[in-house]
């Protein structure tokens, strides 16, 4: 069963929440958040890219940088640019992109559910990555961004949702870079939280799709403060983590591209002669191709784009990660073809989220910055399921969810 709880969030008042929201700590860089921030005081960014504070240059796991964090992040409460709801709330959180709405349900997850594996993950997660949100969470004492989780289709809870979605919200708003509208609902209507409740309590699983780290930094700090209390009970806050729950049809995957500096020290022709051995290649011409179903790809080499389609006996259907576009291309082209092993590390190697479209990969390699880019056809959330469900970890770079959670909507305190 999934255990979720409402909470007592920590959020904007209706008039600066366009103030105050921002995109997530890890989709931007220092400069673009100092840029996007601007003279904008209530910007998060100062909470969560507390950096921007500090002289251009200064490393953001400087501890300082933290410390700056909590600083703001009480400045915030104490001139009213936060507020705590007075009582525990579920809220809903809804993202429109391209015309398709999916909406969320904002909830606790609780920390052993995620150390018992009942909160199921597809990636591999760095230590490093997990420190740096561990301190974040420590010094704030709070969860200040959402993770991103998926739940299987639940009837009751869609019901519900619409229901909610047919009145006005608490924000609603464009948002300025995405384009992208989002909407926000508070529920404080004692039954329907006791539903939420119940029909999560149904729930076997429930699924990770983007904030691996973030849920790893919440449980491994949950578990410290278990540690330092000694009259601990189990229905603390610090147990629990805030998460945007989606039902997993909703969802949008994108696809998640690569592009490379060289082929291996090949010509063009060699290239495409050793990727005949594995897939049917063909030349599509000069205008933009994109694959159209599963074990196509896309290759964009020379001012042509070329369909390359794996041949039968060059994946395992039965395999979750081996039928996997990702794999197929990890092994059969990246590693046997250009000796590009780890995704992770290896500088020859770059990757385009699919919101960027197949012009960026041609501008990538037509400026001469890479050799040639390489479209997926996206996973689906059904892959991602069934490789979570089998414990086993996708590849590297394998999925890019979109729209991203906007930060700064609600926030949960962990006291």
């Amino acid at each position: 069963m999934a255990i979720v709880k409402p909470f007592k969030g920590i959020r904007p008042p209706r008039e600066l929440v366009e103030q105050v929201e921002s995109r997530p700590y890890d989709v931007l860089d220092s400069e673009e958040a100092r840029s996007e921030a601007g003279d904008n005081e209530k910007s998060l960014y100062h909470i969560i890219k507390p950096e921007i504070d500090f002289p251009q240059g200064t490393s953001e796991y400087d501890p300082r940088v933290y410390e700056k964090a909590a600083e703001n992040f009480q400045k915030f409460q104490e001139r009213g640019w936060l507020v705590q709801d007075t009582r525990e709330h579920y809220y809903i959180y809804a993202q429109t992109m391209n015309g398709k709405t999916q909406y969320g349900l904002v909830v606790c997850a609780h920390t052993d559910d995620y150390q018992k594996g009942n909160i199921k993950k597809h990636e591999l997660t760095r230590r490093d990555k997990e420190e740096d949100r561990m301190k974040h969470v420590r010094v704030n004492n709070a969860n200040i961004e959402p993770v991103f989780f998926a739940y299987p289709d639940n009837a009751t809870l869609n019901t519900l949702l619409m229901r909610y979605a047919a009145t006005e919200p608490e924000y609603d708003f464009i948002a300025p870079i995405d384009g992208f509208r989002h909407q926000f609902w508070v529920i404080d209507n004692d039954e329907d939280m006791q539903t939420i409740t119940a029909e999560f309590a149904k729930m076997p699983s429930l699924y990770i799709a983007d904030g691996h780290h973030r849920s790893a930094a919440a449980a491994l700090v949950g578990a410290e403060k278990q540690k330092q209390n000694p009259n601990h009970k189990g229905d603390e806050e610090y147990n629990f983590f805030m998460a945007v729950c989606f039902q997993a049809s909703q969802l949008t995957i994108l696809d998640y591209n690569r592009v490379v500096k060289d082929i291996n020290g090949m010509s063009s022709e060699e290239f495409l002669a050793a990727l005949q051995v594995n897939f049917t290649v063909e030349d599509k011409g000069t205008e933009n191709y994109k694959p159209s179903c599963l074990h196509e790809f896309s290759l964009y080499l020379d001012s042509h784009w070329y369909s390359l389609k794996a041949k039968e006996g060059t994946y395992d259907e039965s395999d979750p990660i081996g039928v996997l576009d990702v794999d197929i291309s990890s092994r059969l082209i990246l590693d046997e073809i250009l000796n590009i092993g780890d995704l992770r590390s290896s500088k020859r190697i770059d990757f385009v989220g699919g919101l960027r479209g197949l012009g960026e990969l041609k501008r990538r390699v037509d400026s001469g910055e890479m050799r040639a880019a390489l479209a997926l056809y996206p996973v689906t959330m059904k892959q991602i399921m069934d490789i979570a469900d089998s414990g086993k970890i996708m590849p590297p770079k394998a999925t890019w969810f979109e729209p991203k959670l906007r930060s700064g909507l609600v926030i949960h305190k962990l006291s």
